[in-house]
């Protein structure tokens, strides 16, 4: 039988939206909503939050998640995500818990909705090793997006491959935050989420906002009330 385990990674530091992980969206801190999402899933059997804060520890309790310590080399800025995952794994295997499917909810992505997570449980099937979300792409690297040396220089960063039409490139997508689905010992044998095969599943782009900064929170009020209304809430 597959037994997931979700897990919401929060450090207690953000330099572009301080405080980032319990900022109140609809009265619910940020990372209330990954954890509300998790315990909605049937497929879930335990939620995890992996954090360096006390702060966030006493909020992933109050919602009911258990608490794994983030080591402080794990917390900082440029710490690799892919470390703080196995380190969290070898927490539970240590304590004898045991799961196959491991499954990541960042807090930036507060508008995912349950049906787009479930998607990318199902997703992951024995011939796949990894499962990301993507919403559609408003640039193309073939046309749109370019590098930019520091004396202003710039090169497209993708080369055209004879395209002379946007139309005619292929359709690009962006990487969303809305899940993470991964075979768990997928995560122990390799450094990095393309190390494997990875599969995608859509997520439409207003349930897709990833939260960074200021306006991208600013924008995530806004579809949230739409949306709240929308449901009669």
């Amino acid at each position: 039988m597959n037994r997931v385990f979700a897990f919401v990674f929060a450090r207690g530091g953000s330099k572009g939206l301080p405080g980032k992980n319990l900022l109140p969206l609809g009265g619910v801190p940020l990372i209330g909503h990954s954890i509300n999402i998790a315990k909605a899933l049937p497929q879930v059997s335990k939620v995890f939050v992996s954090t360096d804060d006390a702060g966030i520890r006493t909020v992933a309790e109050r919602h009911g998640a258990e608490v794994i310590d983030r080591p402080e080399e794990l917390a900082g800025d440029k710490s690799p995500e892919w470390e703080a995952w196995r380190h969290a794994i070898q927490h539970l295997e240590e304590a004898g818990e045991e799961f196959d499917t491991f499954l990541s909810l960042p807090t930036t992505s507060p508008l995912r909705s349950v049906a787009d997570v479930e998607a990318a449980i199902a997703a992951l099937d024995s011939e796949t090793d990894a499962v990301i979300t993507v919403t559609p792409a408003s640039r193309s690297p073939f046309f749109n997006m370019v590098s930019r040396d520091e004396d202003g220089t710039c090169r497209i960063l993708a080369p055209s491959d004879g395209y002379t039409r946007r139309q005619d490139a292929p359709e690009a997508f962006d990487i969303t935050t809305v899940a993470y689905v991964l075979n768990k010992a997928f995560i122990a044998r390799n450094s990095g989420l393309f190390d494997g095969k990875v599969k995608s599943v859509i997520v439409p782009k207003e349930r897709a906002v990833d939260i960074d900064d200021i306006l991208d929170f600013k924008f995530a009020e806004l579809l949230y009330a739409e949306a709240q209304d929308a449901a009669g809430k």
